[in-house]
């Protein structure tokens, strides 16, 4: 079989190497429209950074793993064609803000359309809202070749920095298509690829709607446990409670179970966020303005938590940060990933810049996204890999991703080479608190009583 992913990012880059790595009879093309990119996949650093992705890539690549510009040649040989795009949130017209656009999707169809010699199996890997495959058809389907194509839903449900176990090891795999014949035909085709290697209980099958609305609800429920927990850390400040043992009993309950209930400074990535605000347009085009208010209400605490972060190092630190050298220890919006799109770190810095502070941004991966991301403040924000060169003569210490180096640091040196007094916030509550006070540290963890020496 020949199957190709049209888009190169995240999704489609890593899905595509385990599917060519499993199935080494297929033969798997990646094809974008970025030459950089596709430039990247081709040599020794990969554009993304994603535990074991590697290895995967170099066992596939040019055996039956092949990332190209041509996607007139790759739409024309493949029997399946994985759509991976982006679909951000639209910033102009109707739905602007919330609405999910969708032009690059639709350009895509079109150039289906263009190329296509053959029916083809078309699968949405791209997240969408509810019912736009029956767009995508009508699209496809205003063909002058008399072209026969499926739609199937086969959604992500990758988690970054885990993607690739993830993929080898899902929990689940969704697949969703036409309640006809040959949609049936398709479903089966596009669910045999992953019968090679998973289960088949974790393999579930539905209507495209519920598979389309399915990834949207997933990703509002995990935001919506992150925003709970946020909120609640901020009560827990205030009565001296202490969050993580809190939501350790909570956790308990078999009801509730443990998972996404560590406090932070918010969630970022590409999806919760976004998602979210496409579930909000979609309820309020369907005439449900409560439940769109429900959900947008999650939106608003994780950008609550994030300003409520900056006003707690403001209040610590003698209600000013003009002047004062502040190190962010991490810019990701989660560690062992360099994907910092709708990352906490991004409003964080910015507010301190705000406030006259003067920025170091300290990351292991993700110093050029961080670089791309604060842009227009070139010249107000410095950038290391080196954390100890991060903390030369700063005033405080902002952990914002929690990546494992920043918990094994040497933080005696890292005190003696701060101002004093040195302040440690810990938005991730990653540390060990109490060793730091000892240390000579003013410590403010999230949903924690602070240890001061005041």
């Amino acid at each position: 079989m020949n199957i190709l992913c049209i888009g190169a990012g995240y999704v489609g880059g890593p899905t595509m190497a385990v599917i060519a790595d499993r199935c080494p009879d297929h033969r798997v093309t990646v094809v974008d429209i970025n030459p950089e990119r596709i430039a990247a996949w081709n040599s020794d650093t990969l554009p993304i950074y994603e535990p074991g992705l590697d290895e995967v890539v170099l066992r596939c690549r040019n055996r039956n793993l092949f990332y190209s510009t041509d996607i007139p040649r790759g739409i024309k040989e493949a029997d399946v064609i994985f759509v991976s795009v982006n679909t951000p949130t639209k910033t102009f017209g109707a739905g602007a803000g919330k609405a999910a656009d969708l032009q690059y999707l639709e350009k895509t169809a079109r150039s289906i359309i263009e190329y296509a010699e053959s029916d083809k199996i078309v699968v949405e890997k791209s997240t969408l809202p509810v019912r736009t495959a029956q767009a995508l058809s009508r699209v496809l389907h205003s063909n002058s070749k008399n072209l026969h194509f499926q739609i199937v839903s086969n959604p992500e449900f990758l988690a970054e920095g885990t993607a690739i176990r993830d993929l080898e090891n899902p929990d689940r795999v969704l697949i969703g298509g036409m309640s006809s014949p040959e949609g049936e035909r398709a479903v089966d085709i596009v669910a045999g690829i992953y019968r090679r290697w998973v289960a088949p209980e974790k393999i579930i099958t539905t209507n495209l709607w519920s598979s389309e609305l399915t990834k949207l609800v997933s990703n509002a429920l995990l935001a919506q446990r992150v925003s709970s927990v946020n909120s609640i850390s901020a009560l827990c400040e205030k009565t001296g409670a202490d969050i993580d043992q809190v939501t350790a009993v909570a956790g308990r309950d078999s009801r509730i179970g443990a998972k996404f209930l560590k406090a932070g400074v918010g969630f970022g990535g590409s999806c919760f966020k976004k998602d979210i605000l496409n579930l909000v347009y979609l309820c309020e085009f369907y005439g449900l303005p409560e439940v769109a208010a429900y959900w947008e209400q999650v939106v608003h605490i994780n950008d609550y938590q994030a300003a409520r972060f900056v006003r707690n190092m403001l209040a610590a630190m003698f209600n000013t940060l003009a002047e004062k050298k502040i190190a962010l220890f991490g810019f990701a919006f989660k560690a062992d990933t360099g994907d910092t799109r709708e990352s906490p770190a991004i409003a964080i810095a910015r507010q301190l810049i705000d406030e006259h502070a003067r920025v170091t941004v300290c990351d292991p991966k993700a110093l050029d996204n961080a670089r791309k991301d604060l842009r227009d403040l070139s010249g107000k924000v410095e950038y290391t890999s080196d954390p100890y060169a991060a903390v030369e003569g700063a005033h405080a210490i902002a952990l914002i991703t929690d990546w494992k180096l920043f918990r094994d640091l040497d933080y005696a040196r890292i005190y003696a080479a701060m101002e004093k007094p040195a302040f440690i916030f810990d938005g991730r509550n990653l540390l060990d608190g109490a060793k730091l006070h000892g240390i000579g540290f003013n410590f403010y963890p999230l949903g924690k009583p602070a240890l001061t020496h005041f």
